[in-house]
């Protein structure tokens, strides 16, 4: 294929990218058209994929960061042969098509992850590749190779200015994650001017400071592009950057190298203009030659043969290998055990055990029962419980391990382990303290809008760190992931409900869940004498109630305050019909029908107290007008816990208090 073939081709994508932006009257042609030179080469001449089978195990992931860049994406699936036609290119950014302003995971076939907070792809990237190499260290063979290929990145001087960027880049340099190329698209324009209002890094020392194969070159000259892409593939150490310096907005011959290009269309003339300028037809839209068609079908055939032969090999590989084979399998399902209750570790009534504890208890017991079960902690493992004993660590250049080590990088931490469920094999978590949320949240987000099946452990979730001060008692933090839709939290009472908790993080398939976990030891509840922990699986249950009948006061708990709301129940018992009500999670409850949600909170019942060591808001949904609240609505202060809970109100006896003035 000719230099002059792949001029066509990026041209293509050049005039199919404008003609979105420009029929939607909004979006981003500058990015598209800067970077179509490098595009073309890739796709027509580089990556493996294949458009018939997007879900292909084996093909190379191709993230385009800048998601405000979509129109490039989307022109490259259109014209590669994915199950995307020129009509939903027309309906770009508008309800209910397959092309919306930013790419999103799920719902356009090939959009590998949602982009467009900046620098969530390079994360997401990084994690792909760190998984690539985790599996190839588990299922290659001498006479079979399953899992070989690469991760590739289109990313923006935006993308290189967030600080999620720097956690996740020194990640990969420093795991030698030589799989994974990066393109900058160093065009030197954001979206209020030239990027030396607020930019002078130099790239090029920054990226060898993170151990990175760095290369340089014109993004616009055919033969450099070819030759970066070769010397990457040669690399064996490092990941690759290419900078690759472009003209924003290139082919248009009057709006290149301006803001006015990065985030508006061309506008009509102008947009004839460049289509002359490129010696398109100019009253023509969404044009594709038949050339380029010419080109990109003859690119699915190479691709198609190459699909066939991996499967084939496969097949092979599944005869000689079966354990393999059927771990592979259970791995990209997510199975589980059938029993997998009945592995659980048992708790001693007698032994008061912190939650985070015993979800370190739990995960060694999970971790024998669920090979692909792996994680790590932003450098705080001994504290959040979360190594898995007897295993190696993932290291440079070693990925067999199933302990990962994010270092102090929280947000890089969740944006890699989006990219690892992305990519598929492993079931992940990721931990730190319960405050430090707050930097994760982003990603925590993007987990929810994804419905990827993250497993978030919180631990030290409360006031009762103590001696750590305000700084990193977490206050408002259960609240505000409470507001994310599509976020599971789980606040679970005692160890026993802990390791339910875990079960229930695990057969959530549809979206991420966050375990808060306590610092402090609590009381193991005798379940014996009170409610199964399993029920925690229903978001909230009657753990027990003091005589049979309607409840006259409902104490209404969750996490270390459960311990808290039974014994001031004790004492109201010769008083009032009391119910306890453990509530670990919210959404987990509000997933029940009506009948069981009535049956836990009787709507007749008015008389309610929520306890709970955080901020009250939101808990007016369950406590109606007439309830009150045993919670925290201020930072706390350095001291033992048990002074801050005396302090704070947090005692039997303030509970009292309370029910005395709801029922006079």
């Amino acid at each position: 294929m000719t230099h002059t073939d792949l001029k066509l081709v990026a041209d293509t994508i050049r005039c199919l990218s404008a003609d979105g932006v420009e029929s939607a009257k909004s979006g981003h042609p500058g990015m598209p058209m800067g970077t179509a030179d490098y595009a073309a080469v890739l796709f027509t001449k580089v990556l493996k994929h294949c458009p018939s089978k997007p879900q292909w195990a084996d093909r190379d992931r191709f993230i385009v960061s800048a998601g405000h860049g979509s129109m490039l994406l989307y022109s490259l699936l259109h014209l590669s042969g994915y199950d995307l036609p020129m009509e939903e290119l027309e309906k770009f950014r508008q309800f209910g098509s397959l092309t919306p302003g930013h790419p999103e995971h799920g719902l356009t076939p090939g959009v590998e992850t949602t982009t467009g907070p900046l620098s969530q792809g390079i994360g997401n990237s990084i994690g792909m590749a760190l998984t690539e190499r985790m599996l190839a260290a588990r299922y290659n063979t001498a006479d079979f190779t399953p899992v070989d290929h690469y991760t590739y990145v289109i990313c923006s001087d935006g993308d290189l200015m967030e600080g999620l960027s720097h956690e996740a880049c020194a990640i990969a340099g420093h795991l030698k994650l030589h799989k994974l190329i990066v393109f900058y698209d160093s065009n030197r324009i954001t979206i209020e001017g030239a990027t030396d209002l607020a930019y002078s890094d130099d790239v090029r020392r920054r990226f060898e400071g993170y151990h990175w194969n760095v290369l340089e070159i014109d993004g616009h000259d055919y033969t450099s592009i070819e030759q970066a892409l070769t010397d990457a593939h040669a690399e064996t150490e490092r990941p690759t950057i290419i900078i690759g310096h472009t003209h924003i907005g290139q082919g248009s011959p009057n709006m290149h190298d301006t803001a006015k290009v990065h985030g508006a269309p061309l506008g009509e003339d102008e947009l004839r203009a460049t289509k002359k300028h490129l010696g398109f037809p100019e009253d023509k839209t969404y044009y594709v030659p038949d050339r380029v068609r010419e080109i990109f079908a003859a690119r699915r055939q190479d691709l198609e043969a190459k699909v066939k032969a991996w499967d084939e090999r496969w097949s092979a590989y599944t005869a000689a290998h079966p354990d393999l084979a059927a771990a592979w399998q259970s791995a990209m399902s997510l199975e589980i055990p059938a029993d997998i209750e009945a592995q659980l570790p048992a708790f001693d009534p007698a032994q008061p055990l912190a939650t985070r504890v015993a979800s370190g208890k739990t995960i060694q017991a999970l971790a024998q029962q669920i090979p692909s079960l792996i994680g790590g902690s932003a450098d705080l493992a001994p504290s959040t419980n979360t190594l898995i004993d007897n295993v190696d660590s993932v290291a440079p250049g070693k990925y067999a391990g199933r302990n990962l080590h994010f270092g102090i990088r929280e947000h890089g931490m969740a944006a890699l382990l989006n990219g690892m469920m992305l990519h598929g094999g492993f079931r992940v978590f990721g931990a730190t303290f319960f405050v430090f949320s707050d930097y994760c949240r982003p990603s925590v987000r993007l987990s929810a809008i994804m419905e990827m099946p993250v497993i978030y452990v919180f631990t030290h979730d409360s006031f009762y760190v103590g001696e750590d001060g305000p700084t990193h008692q977490p206050i408002e933090h259960a609240a505000a992931l409470r507001a994310m839709p599509g976020l599971t939290v789980i606040r679970p009472s005692d160890a026993t409900e802990t390791a339910a908790a875990w079960v229930a993080a695990l057969r959530n398939t549809k979206g991420p869940t966050a375990l808060l976990l306590t610092r402090q030891n609590v009381a193991v509840i005798d379940r014996s004498k009170y409610a199964p922990a399993n029920l925690l699986e229903k978001g909230a249950y009657t753990l027990w109630q003091s005589a049979e009948g309607e409840p006259e006061l409902i104490l209404i708990a969750t996490g270390s305050e459960v311990e808290l709301a039974l014994a001031a129940a004790g004492n109201l018992a010769s008083k009032h019909r009391v119910r306890v009500v453990s509530m670990p999670s919210w959404e987990l409850f509000e997933q029940q029908d009506a009948a069981y949600r009535e049956s836990v909170l009787p709507r007749d019942c008015r008389r309610r107290i929520a306890i709970e060591a955080g901020t009250s808001f939101g808990w007016e949904r369950y406590i109606g007008n007439e309830g009150r609240t045993l919670c925290l609505d201020h930072f706390g202060k350095s001291g033992p816990y048990k002074d801050l809970a005396k302090a704070y109100g947090f005692t039997p006896e303030r509970v009292a208090e309370i029910a005395a003035e709801l029922t006079g």
